[in-house]
């Protein structure tokens, strides 16, 4: 049987003009600002107006460690959504936004896929509502008013040495990751060492994601440590007077994006950090807005739970006030296989020993999550390939750890194909079974805390961190900011912080090679092992296949 792909799946949608899509949420149409006819912002006046309502259940989807076999987080997101709603039940679902690094790069689309994906599927991998490229002039205005302040006189004494403020691009480019500006003489100012990162990873990109409304957004970008003085004291955004700026180019970003799935159902997307070097969920503002709206919401975060699921226990729902009500873990039988030992051209063949051999790792993912005291289901994403001996192999692993796993075929029938999924997770979810707890508390000692993300999720026997690095984390704990969590940026292939380490490793060290205090975000970024804030292209990149048909359609991005 051939199989329509992704793309052709789309462009058959069969979509409703996006008022339509809205007015299913109570959203009025004279509180959305459509881009063209099929994606729209939401109005904050709105957003501010519903707050008085309950919130509806909150469910996680998240994943094993993922494998260049796939594993459907986000088209498992979408496929419950409609499942959700197929059954009767009132569902939104809330996801990231797509960078353009990865779609020219190596990963492809991040709107679902088969039947289970999000529309318009081009415009959302592409420039969508222009969130991305807001957010890239908001933090490089503040970049250039650095470099600017400090050649007309530089009254803040900041420290040229101490200039923490990158700039980013959204795009990989290995070739920026270390640089030197200002070259060329005098009317170019002062030539200093610096870099850039790709714009997921921005704290702009963060604090977008967290703030509550523009006066906390406001608030969050003066927060921000741009640089320091001589005598180490630092230096605010706020003291460069950017902070108002900066809001101005974020006013519409920070509106969330409403947009449907194939079966015309209400997807919120809105934000895009990578789970691996940021934080990894969609925005605050995008999920207690649906919260408000829909009885159910169904939101994902990024890679494998030992970092997106980790990072929205232990920071979102921090900062947001909200708890899951019960988390989907998504695996499939080909990236257990992998997990086992077997090369991505083997896939195809059965092999239930590598199945089992791979299980450890879905294993300790289910581990984790629970003892966030949230109920865990595991979502088994079927591939045609499978067989009946390889999935029981993986429902065996999972009811030992005292989790259901469910056979979902949503790629191949949408809904239909998530029913028995959305039926177990709502019942779970109206159960008020959950009783979620972050894994450490606020006062806890900086290194205490990474300490505690290290032996518990990643079950590494040790952190190796050296003096600068303890007496920096000790440093910002007197300067008042011990209080904050920990964002871990570490490889999303492994466990470990080596990405060839797969399964289930025990008995491996975290080395720290440097932190980051994101003041305006709120939280400490700790870089792990060998992981970039820039990626760069692989040998034969994507975007080397991407192009225009002769209908001028785009072909080679999905």
């Amino acid at each position: 049987m051939k199989y329509k792909t992704d793309i052709e799946i789309a462009r058959a949608a069969k979509k409703l003009p996006i008022q339509e899509i809205g007015a299913k949420l109570g959203i009025g149409a004279e509180h959305l600002l459509p881009y063209g006819h099929d994606k729209a912002k939401i109005g904050q006046e709105f957003i501010e107006s519903v707050q008085g309502n309950p919130d509806g259940k909150l469910i996680l989807v998240t994943a094993i460690n993922p494998t260049p076999a796939g594993e459907g987080k986000t088209t498992t997101t979408v496929g419950l959504g409609d499942g959700l709603n197929r059954i009767g039940r009132k569902a939104a679902i809330c996801i990231r936004e797509a960078s353009l690094g990865p779609c020219f790069g190596m990963k492809g689309g991040a709107a679902g896929g088969g039947h289970a994906q999000v529309v318009p599927m081009e415009d959302m991998n592409l420039h969508f509502t222009g969130d991305f490229h807001a957010i890239t002039a908001a933090h490089n205005l503040l970049a250039a008013m650095i470099d600017n302040h400090i050649y007309w006189g530089n009254k803040l004494g900041i420290d040229e040495r101490r200039v923490s403020w990158k700039r980013v691009l959204d795009m990989n480019d290995r070739a920026l990751r270390d640089i030197v500006t200002s070259l060329g003489g005098v009317a170019n100012g002062f030539p200093r060492q610096t870099g850039f990162d790709i714009t997921v990873a921005s704290e702009v990109m963060a604090i977008l994601c967290l703030a509550r409304n523009l006066d906390d957004l406001q608030k969050r970008l003066g927060d921000i440590i741009v640089a320091y003085r001589r005598d180490r004291s630092p230096i605010y955004c706020r003291d460069l007077k950017a902070d108002g700026a900066m809001t101005v180019l974020l006013k519409d970003a920070m509106q969330p994006n409403l947009v449907q799935t194939l079966e015309n159902n209400p997807a919120f997307v809105h934000g895009g950090p990578f789970a691996n070097i940021a934080h990894g969920c969609n925005s605050v503002t995008a999920t207690t807005t649906a919260l408000k709206l829909a009885d159910y919401v169904v939101t994902e975060a990024g890679f494998g739970a030992d970092l997106g699921a980790e990072k929205f226990m232990n920071i979102k729902c921090r900062k947001a006030g909200i708890a899951p009500d019960v988390v989907v873990l998504v695996a499939t039988v080909r990236a257990m296989k992998m997990n086992g030992g077997v090369a991505k051209a083997d896939l195809d063949a059965e092999n239930v020993a590598a199945v089992a051999e791979g299980c450890p790792n879905l294993s300790r993912h289910i581990s984790n999550l629970k003892s966030f005291g949230v109920p865990v289901v595991v979502a088994i994403n079927h591939f045609v390939t499978d067989t009946e001996a390889e999935i029981e192999v993986i429902r065996e692993s999972a009811a030992a750890e005292g989790a259901e796993a469910f056979l979902c075929r949503h790629w191949e029938l949408g809904s239909e194909g998530a029913a028995d999924l959305a039926e177990r997770v709502a019942e779970i979810a109206d159960s008020g079974a959950a009783q979620f707890a972050p894994l450490y508390r606020d006062d806890l000692p900086l290194f205490e805390k990474i300490e505690t993300i290290a032996k518990r999720i990643y079950h590494a026997d040790e952190v190796l961190a050296d003096k600068k690095i303890r007496d920096q984390l000790r440093q910002w704990e007197g300067a008042g900011y011990g209080h904050l969590p920990i964002c871990m940026a570490k490889t999303q292939y492994s466990f470990s912080t080596d990405p060839n380490l797969r399964g289930a490793p025990v008995g491996h060290s975290v080395p720290i090679r440097e932190v980051r205090l994101s003041a305006g975000a709120g939280f400490v970024v700790v870089i792990c092992g060998q992981i970039m804030t820039m990626p760069g292209l692989p040998s034969h990149p994507a975007a080397e296949g991407i192009h225009l048909n002769e209908l001028g359609q785009i072909e080679g991005l999905f």
